[in-house]
């Protein structure tokens, strides 16, 4: 998956919406005003990285399985984040339930009003 791939089945997450509130280069993708995914923006759809919210324990295993490929979050909680270049090294199936994991995190935080507001009722999860 590149960026363009990235970024677009984020977007299909119910309720996610993309802002820009650190800089006019870095997508962060939010559900619920949370963020489950930040971007550097790549206007050639090659290369760049995600960042997503990741089970500790999960995170690590991921980190071991592709060194130097999925790394601790950059400036972000190192244990609960993960960075992943976009190099094509993680499979784009493994890539997608990494953002779906990443995804539901977030959601699960959410309140139920929220999760309301946002059409997001057990069966959408």
């Amino acid at each position: 998956m590149n960026v363009r791939d990235v970024y677009t089945y984020c977007l299909q997450k119910p309720g996610a919406a993309a802002e820009r509130p650190f800089d006019e280069t870095t997508d962060v993708i939010k559900v619920g005003g949370k963020m489950f995914a930040l971007m550097p923006s790549d206007a050639s759809g090659e290369g760049g990285s995600v960042t997503l919210k990741c089970v500790p324990e999960e995170g690590e295993l991921l980190r071991q399985q592709y060194p130097g490929t999925v790394m601790a979050g950059y400036h972000m909680n190192k244990r609960h984040w993960n960075t992943v270049l976009l190099n094509q090294e993680v499979p784009a199936e493994e890539l997608q339930e990494m953002i779906d994991v990443s995804y539901h995190l977030v959601v699960k935080g959410l309140t139920k009003a929220e999760k309301e507001k946002l059409g997001l009722s057990a069966g959408r999860l």
